[in-house]
């Protein structure tokens, strides 16, 4: 049985116009939910606290901006990598964040390669306080 057709069936489906494209350098995102907040994971090899930044732009999105140490090192000269996907460049990228986060009690911190994120849910009585009626005058 001539099986050719398989690898070139896949090929063409994710690297045609169906899937978007996914820059190989950026480091791979998980989003969590549960009852009471979102956690966002954003991997990256050597990520460090320093190399971090976070914050909260001026539409009230989320900034999450990585930069890539590992390019300032000085590399062994006497050997070289053959094939290398530890490295990543710089990353940043602006999620816009869901209604119910509270953007005053967002969190983050690095622990084993991974930059977790925080992003706590209004409770249902902070939801309410946060409505009021508008006095027309």
């Amino acid at each position: 049985m001539n099986r050719s057709w398989f690898p070139t069936m896949f090929d063409d489906f994710f690297d045609g116009e169906w899937t978007p494209k996914v820059s190989a350098t950026a480091p791979a995102v998980n989003v969590k939910e549960d009852a009471k907040e979102y956690t966002m994971e954003v991997a990256a090899p050597g990520i460090k606290k320093e190399y971090c930044r976070i914050n909260i732009n001026n539409d009230g999105n989320l900034e999450v901006a990585i930069e890539n140490k590992l390019e300032h090192k000085e590399e062994n000269k006497k050997e070289h990598y053959l094939r290398r996907e530890f490295s990543y460049s710089n990353y940043q990228q602006t999620y816009i964040l869901p209604d119910n986060v509270d953007k005053d009690k967002i969190s983050a911190k690095v622990n084993d390669g991974v930059l977790e994120i925080k992003l706590p849910k209004f409770t249902k009585e902070e939801e309410s306080r946060a409505q009021r009626a508008i006095e027309i005058k």
